[in-house]
């Protein structure tokens, strides 16, 4: 058999079985270099990067902190392993107990674990590591030094907040210029507090802020204060504006005025304007705005016969706030979100889309809308629409077939656009801020961008662009060109600076031409590192090796539509202690060493040893003695990891 079986999903599953039975070809032709048992190439440990990271816009390095939580990777003494978890965790972003909760998580969508059993529930892992670091008190350390630089940031959202958090790290001074009353952005207005509780965000805010960031609330770049004053006052400028004004619906009659964004609804709501509904809400998209704003038109239910002031859009427009004394008499919402592709294609999380449809939100899909038709009144009174089909990409309108769906709020989650009021030469004619690879601004030197600024996505994207961004911020600093982005562009595991935590890194090399090196204490040796270029797949992993172990999971309430009015308790239950740890033991440390002795259990000359404890840490934990190695291959055969790659002696 060739690491073939059934899994639980009728896929084929791994057996312990690498090689189909009387297979005697090799799989590729640069591996046929063997005489009888034994080749001139011998193991070489070659870090790769894990596709969980390799998918993770924020570039987390998923791997090194689920080692950690799985005790592979010990603390030093007197440290909480949850605590150091944290630390490696926040390398690369400080909100682990938001992302936790909202991240829709495409570093399991790349998980190698899916080839076995299930993905690794790593953003429950991180929802638990966020929650226990605020329950613990934990703070981000101030910087070492401060470099006497300024930067301003504009936007006090996640990317902006992420931008002033790396820059404190590497000891620059920032200012937040935020025009409205509170810091946070799309994590407080765009995403509904059940499910990113107030006090969690406040608290990861907070911890931030308290790095010694500067906030001006209530001061709008443009009006209040110019560019040219930000480029007098500071040496260098952030954009993270967001794109927090929903794009009408683009066909006629959008103009009418209950027919508004899905930024709008979801801000009235998150505001505590909005409290109640009336008639039928049309939700036009499919991304993760379309099913919040369903899922909160569910909760809200209805209201019949209000009177004018108190139509939904009014709420939304900012106009009039909803009386508390009709949220009594509700009923469930009638709520229907139209896509133009297949739900099956949707950008919204599967798991969102599941909810809502649980939740009793009807799904039209393969149907685009026409026209927005009016009453006399001007108001909308049915979204026109026609079916189409999808044929090798492109959409295929059923002319002939268009109908007409009631409704009586339409709610459009179709894009998203920037307010460049008084900084109108930033926007790039759509709405959005254009930005290089490095997120430099080609509009002023010194200006960088990131965000929902450039392209409205993820929050984990605006974070990901918040650290590209404040690299290339402080080597222009500095006075330094900018280098060319690694090809997987994430926060690498570094193998010298955890030999230098433990006090064990290679010593001064001289640059002189010597004999040796192998005795050498100047390089780490039998070592490679191509996790700047490679991600490591599972065809290059071992899965028989790994048990079917269950996903554990969350604990999440059952909302059905008989409930779901008025049910904002939160989506999930974090994790205990044991059910963190045994979800990460799942890791199966793709690229890096696993430590389960594979190499030495069936190396038939006894040519790979442990190294003694004072000298390992991860990636350093097997070494190969070539006087002995015969190049048998067997050692990369049985790595689950795909740690081992046969190279030396080319």
């Amino acid at each position: 058999m060739n690491e073939k079986g059934v899994n639980q999903t009728g896929d084929a599953a791994p057996t312990y079985r690498r090689y189909e039975e009387g297979e005697t070809a090799f799989r590729s032709m640069t591996d046929m270099i063997f005489e009888a048992d034994g080749s001139y190439k011998c193991p070489v440990y070659v870090h790769r990067a894990p596709p969980c990271q390799a998918h993770c816009p924020s570039g987390h390095d998923v791997r090194g902190w689920l080692s950690i939580v799985s005790g592979l990777d010990k603390p030093d003494e007197g440290t909480a392993w949850q605590a150091y978890a944290f630390r490696r965790m926040t390398e690369a972003n400080p909100f682990p107990a938001i992302m936790g909760r909202v991240c829709p998580a495409p570093c399991q969508d790349g998980c190698n674990r899916d080839e076995v059993d299930e993905h690794v529930g790593i953003n429950a892992v991180e929802h638990y590591i966020g929650d226990w670091a605020i329950g613990h008190g934990l703070a981000f350390p101030a910087p070492p030094t401060e470099t006497g630089k300024k930067v301003a940031i504009v936007g006090g959202g996640p990317s902006g907040l992420a931008a002033a958090y790396f820059l404190r790290r590497k000891g620059h001074a920032c200012t937040i210029f935020e025009e409205g009353d509170a810091l946070g952005g799309m994590m407080i207005f765009g995403i509904p507090a059940y499910r990113t509780p107030r006090d969690v965000v406040n608290k990861e805010i907070q911890r931030i802020i308290d790095m010694g960031v500067e906030v001006r609330l209530g001061t709008r770049v443009g009006t209040d204060v110019t560019v040219a004053d930000l480029e007098k006052d500071y040496d260098a400028v952030y954009w993270g504006i967001g794109a927090q004004s929903g794009k009408p619906l683009p066909c006629p009659g959008a103009e009418a005025s209950n027919c508004v964004s899905g930024i709008s609804f979801l801000r009235a709501f998150n505001e505590g304007r909005l409290k109640h509904l009336t008639g039928r809400v049309l939700v036009v998209g499919g991304g993760d705005t379309a099913m919040d704003v369903a899922a909160v038109a569910r909760r809200l239910g209805r209201t019949e016969n209000l009177p004018a002031k108190d139509r939904p859009e009014n709420v939304i427009l900012g106009q009039t706030v909803h009386d508390v004394a009709r949220v009594a008499r509700r009923e469930g919402a009638d709520v229907w979100i139209v896509y133009r592709r297949p739900i099956s294609k949707a950008p919204a999380a599967r798991h969102e889309i599941d909810a809502v449809i649980a939740e009793g939100v009807e799904i039209r899909d393969n149907l685009a809308p026409l026209e927005v038709v009016r009453g006399e009144d001007g108001r909308a009174t049915h979204l026109r629409v026609v079916p189409v089909e999808w044929k090798e990409g492109t959409m295929v309108a059923q002319e002939g077939q268009e109908f007409d769906i009631e409704g009586a709020l339409i709610v459009g989650a179709t894009g998203q656009a920037g307010d460049y009021r008084g900084i109108e030469e930033f926007d790039n004619g759509e709405g959005l801020m254009a930005a290089d690879g490095h997120h430099r601004s080609p509009v002023r030197p010194g200006h960088f961008v990131g965000g929902d600024a450039i392209t409205p996505h993820l929050i984990t994207s605006a974070i990901g662009h918040a650290s590209i961004a404040v690299d290339s911020m402080d080597r222009y600093l500095r006075g330094e060109d900018a280098p060319r982005r690694p090809k997987v562009d994430v926060h690498h595991f570094d193998l010298v600076a955890d030999l230098r935590r433990h006090g064990r890194q290679p010593d001064d090399y001289n640059h002189q031409p010597s004999w040796g090196t192998c005795d050498g204490n100047y390089a780490v040796h039998n070592y490679e590192d191509r996790s700047s270029s490679e991600i490591v797949h599972h065809q290059d992993l071992f899965l028989g090796h790994f048990d079917h172990v269950p996903m554990n999971r969350r604990n999440e309430p059952a909302i059905t539509p008989e409930t779901v009015v008025d049910n904002f308790e939160e989506r999930f239950t974090g994790f205990s202690d044991e059910h963190a740890i045994g979800e990460a033991e799942r890791c199966m440390s793709c690229g890096m060493c696993l430590e389960c002795d594979n190499c030495l259990i069936y190396c038939p000359q006894d040519a790979v040893y442990r190294l003694r404890k004072g000298e390992r840490t991860i990636g350093r934990y097997v070494d190969t003695d070539y006087d002995k190695c015969i190049g048998c291959h067997i050692c990369m055969d049985v790595c689950p990891s795909g740690y081992i790659r046969m190279g030396l002696g080319e």
